[in-house]
């Protein structure tokens, strides 16, 4: 449901519930389909994020795609593709105040994405968010201006060896917000590319680093999860912004246990 006043919509009501200390369930969008979206946001679910990175979004359906999930009720998402951090801040003036960046590796590519999605003192983000305005209820533009920074929240990827050493300079970096776990690119470079497998001990041993450095720095803990036992485990840990699955496995999982009671009828 889509609340009446622009400070309490789910564009800034994502961002205040996660510095507020909140656990927040999102989901995951790989399929580019603005109402499939949107009737993900209608279920419950705090926000979608839609992926540019590995999933079918380009710049047309991801602007359709965050007005969707804003009208549906949730907060709107995106994972850009590798290093496009003008990407991420078109998405911001589109309206996504979630921003994850893939392959964030050292503390100077974390200040390469503060840049592009922060505006001055902070980052250097150019002036234009006409989407973002509209969908957040606030017309005054200095008013945006003022909250815009603290509205959006901006997630750095820790899913590389690289970016394990130096997690606690990406954390300390100022304007990143928080740290999103990518278990699965994370299993791959710690087996030196020997297995996809997210359960594996090599990454689980890395999470309580990663929680530290993003409590050291006062920074939100995220990561990826696909099933409710690695969404409880996480949630466990100490993981604020978790998501539950995604679009793809939401439909398949729905169309099999339909076929499975026809099967029994």
């Amino acid at each position: 449901m889509i609340r009446e006043t622009g400070a309490d919509r789910p564009p800034f009501s994502l961002a205040r519930r996660l510095r507020n200390g909140e656990t927040v369930r999102v989901g995951w969008s790989f399929i580019p389909s603005p109402p499939l979206a949107g009737a993900m946001a209608r279920e419950g679910l705090a926000g979608v994020v839609v992926d540019q990175q590995h999933g079918l979004w380009d710049s047309a359906s991801t602007f359709a795609g965050i007005a969707a999930l804003v009208q549906g009720g949730a907060a709107a998402g995106v994972r850009i593709a590798v290093g496009d951090f003008s990407g991420a801040a078109r998405a911001i003036d589109y309206g996504a105040t979630v921003i994850i960046a893939p392959m964030i590796d050292t503390a100077a590519d974390a200040a390469a994405l503060v840049a592009a999605t922060k505006y001055p003192p902070v980052g250097a983000r150019s002036w234009g968010p006409l989407g973002a305005m509209a969908l957040s209820g606030v017309a005054d533009a200095n008013a945006y201006l003022k909250a815009g920074n603290d509205a959006n929240i901006v997630f750095a990827m820790i899913e590389s060896a690289t970016a394990l050493d130096n997690v606690e300079a990406i954390a300390a970096t100022a304007g990143i917000d928080g740290l999103f776990l990518g278990p699965y690119d994370l299993s791959v470079a710690l087996s030196r590319g020997a297995e996809v497998n997210t359960d594996m001990p090599a990454v689980a041993a890395v999470l309580d680093r990663v929680l530290a450095a993003a409590g050291a720095s006062g920074k939100i803990p995220g990561i990826y999860c696909s099933n409710v036992t690695q969404v409880r485990a996480a949630q466990a840990k100490g993981f604020r912004f978790v998501t539950v699955g995604a679009d793809a496995d939401f439909l398949h999982a729905g169309i099999s246990t339909r076929l499975a009671e026809l099967a029994q009828s």
